[in-house]
């Protein structure tokens, strides 16, 4: 009687986002955006004068409206929208990588190879930080009832001194991560991929995620770059935005180009156009 040979467990297949990058990549391209950077430095700070200008009217505008409240949930959503507002820098980078040249007028009014998907992300990202906002808001009510906000001037204390302070500094972190992690992973790539790729939003964003997700570890650094600079950028009442903004604008371009290979994008164009031949044919 003829023995079976004992089952052999499948190879593991190589997911073909996985790139295999040492962590400190990240500042690789942290490096690579500064390069760009001092490219017509001129017009790139510009462009982060604009979102410095930007993000102090959103400020003065809930400080204003007495919506103080949602003031550090906003800024924290800071890092949803971000993606979206770099797309002109992105534009500079894919310009300077290709010997082009490049000027202000091209950074604001950018052409995308996927159209108005850009447009539309850009919507779902915004719903995402009204969303992350509202939870914030839900959750301040959770621990504290009915008493109203004490002002910006008295919530360290109030944080830090009382039970319910502690407990929605606990929960309030813990549920902020998982929305920033969430954020970070569907957004980062997202908005470089509609860019340059001919893609949909929602594929671009799921595109965005497993880019992350099989490159784990050098994404971890590059997401922890890029809080710490915003945070620095936010210490100094928004001014570091003028040349952090712009340089992590830059960088993420070249994180792009890092993990998402050129080769893998001609050989997904060629896949859909082959997929429209054969739909042609059989209409």
């Amino acid at each position: 009687m003829t023995k079976l040979p004992d089952p052999v467990p499948p190879l593991p297949l190589e997911h073909p986002l996985r790139r295999d990058l040492p962590a400190m990549t990240a500042f690789d391209w942290l490096l690579a955006g500064w390069e760009d950077f001092k490219v017509q430095p001129g017009i790139s700070l510009a462009y982060g004068f604009a979102v410095f200008l930007a993000s102090l009217a959103i400020v003065t505008c809930l400080w204003v409206l007495s919506y103080d409240y949602i003031l550090f949930p906003a800024l924290a959503g800071f890092v949803v929208v971000g993606p979206m507002i770099g797309i002109g820098l992105y534009e500079k980078s894919r310009h300077l990588a290709a010997g082009e040249s490049i000027t202000l007028a091209d950074m604001i009014f950018v052409r995308s190879r996927s159209g108005g998907q850009v447009l539309f992300t850009g919507v779902l990202l915004a719903m995402l930080m009204l969303l992350w906002m509202r939870a914030a808001v839900l959750l301040y009510a959770l621990f504290s009832g009915l008493l109203p906000f004490p002002g910006l001037a008295q919530v360290s204390l109030t944080l830090f001194t009382t039970t319910a302070g502690w407990g929605l500094l606990l929960v309030g972190t813990l549920v902020g991560g998982l929305f920033a992690s969430f954020s970070f992973a569907i957004s980062v790539f997202a908005i470089p991929i509609l860019l340059n790729e001919r893609s949909d939003a929602l594929t671009a964003m799921g595109t965005s995620m497993a880019m992350v997700w099989n490159n784990l570890p050098v994404m971890l650094v590059w997401g922890a770059i890029v809080v710490f600079l915003t945070g620095v950028s936010l210490l100094t009442g928004l001014l570091g935005l003028i040349v952090v903004f712009p340089i992590l604008g830059h960088a993420t371009w070249h994180a792009y180009q890092a993990v998402r290979r050129q080769a893998d994008i001609e050989a997904q164009e060629r896949e859909a156009a082959a997929r429209e031949t054969r739909g042609e044919v059989m209409t």
